[in-house]
């Protein structure tokens, strides 16, 4: 039985594409160990078909991080058996690189975001210089290399003059009558996701003082979660704002299933939020929840295809609330969106992409 080790950074609780991919590869008789790392607040990671593995660090962010977790890796992983090492993103590339060629071993790369574009990243010269060299000289000795969505696969086959696939974040299908919705009577919008930079998260928390017909529900963990409650605390929102933490994916399908209207607002800042392909919008859709999303090129292609959101072209708080009331008040717009949610879910699932994944791990 062939071994599979992929690498993340993350304490691997949430990472829903990580969680599919390993499964699928399990089931396809692969044996495979999924590698991220342990925080003071992670929680207990539910037992899965493959094994997961995480590293204790003394330092949880930043340059010294990085470092720490990208030698304590590569020190896991060359003392380790495996047949196939898979890097995910940049910051674990280098590691997997170096010790799959020192074991003469192919290793693979899932790109799930453009790295050297996202905000904490490309407003920082020299960080982003440093990650900029680490891919250009890891990701062409890659094996395989597969990404999101089309606009970012286009990238990288021409930034590093190799072919990359696409395995979208598509969900495993739903039934949404088996899932158990939260006790909340007033309408609500659903944001999950990382609580950070760029995610829309300011503007939103702002609108909803002129939002009193819903509530917001905040589903997630990241390092503007003190910013953003003392931003709700500003606006007097405490009652209509929540912040749930990091949900076991029952909890997210409960939440996700029950909500109004789902929020996947990102700013224009760089080639990587442009391009992206979120978990969470396919996550809405399987269970039926109108979207309001950006205008960015994946996005509006998609909606082509089946209309279930509503697009805008800015994170202005009167923006987001005249869409928002719109979609309160026009049940005609709101019921469209869903029946095509309901429609598109059959199509846009985990099922077609599992498939294509198996046959590119069968080609190495």
């Amino acid at each position: 039985m062939k071994k599979i080790i992929f690498c993340v950074t993350n304490d691997l609780v949430t990472d829903q594409r990580m969680m599919r991919i390993c499964s699928t590869l399990a089931e396809d008789g692969y044996e495979v160990e999924l590698v991220g790392r342990l925080r003071k607040n992670s929680t207990t990671v539910v037992a899965k078909s493959s094994k997961q593995t995480r590293l204790k660090c003394w330092f949880d962010a930043g340059k010294l991080f990085y470092v720490e977790y990208n030698i304590r890796l590569f020190f896991y992983l060359i003392f380790r058996r495996f047949d196939i090492l898979g890097a995910v993103d940049l910051d674990t590339i280098l590691p997997v690189y170096l010790v799959s060629k020192l074991r003469f071993k192919p290793a693979t790369f899932d790109a799930h975001e453009y790295f050297e574009e996202v905000p904490e990243v490309s407003d920082r010269a020299f960080v982003k210089k440093i990650w900029t060299i680490v891919g250009n000289w890891c990701v062409p000795g890659m094996k395989l290399c597969y990404t999101v969505g089309p606009a970012l696969a286009d990238i990288f086959t021409k930034k590093y003059k190799r072919p990359f696939h696409v395995i979208r974040n598509m969900p495993i299908q739903k039934d949404i009558a088996s899932v158990q919705l939260p006790l909340i009577a007033q309408p609500y919008l659903l944001y999950q996701g990382a609580l950070n930079e760029g995610r829309g998260l300011e503007p939103m928390i702002e609108a909803m003082n002129n939002l009193p017909e819903y509530r917001l529900i905040i589903a997630g963990a990241g390092y503007l979660k003190e910013e953003l409650i003392l931003a709700v605390k500003k606006y007097g929102l405490q009652k209509r704002v929540i912040f749930t933490g990091n949900l076991d994916p029952d909890q997210l399908d409960g939440f996700t299933a029950g909500a109004y209207v789902g929020l996947n607002l990102l700013e224009n800042k760089g080639k990587s939020y442009y391009y992206s392909l979120a978990n969470k919008f396919f996550d809405y859709v399987q269970f039926g929840i109108p979207v309001l999303t950006m205008d960015f090129p994946e996005y509006a292609a998609l909606n082509k295809e089946y209309e279930v959101a509503v697009l805008i072209d800015n994170l202005r708080p009167e923006t987001i609330i005249r869409q928002l009331q719109l979609l309160h008040s026009d049940l005609s717009l709101h019921t469209r969106l869903r029946m095509n949610c309901l429609k598109a879910k059959k199509q846009w699932i985990w099922e077609g992409e599992a498939t294509r994944l198996k046959e590119l791990y069968h080609m190495i």
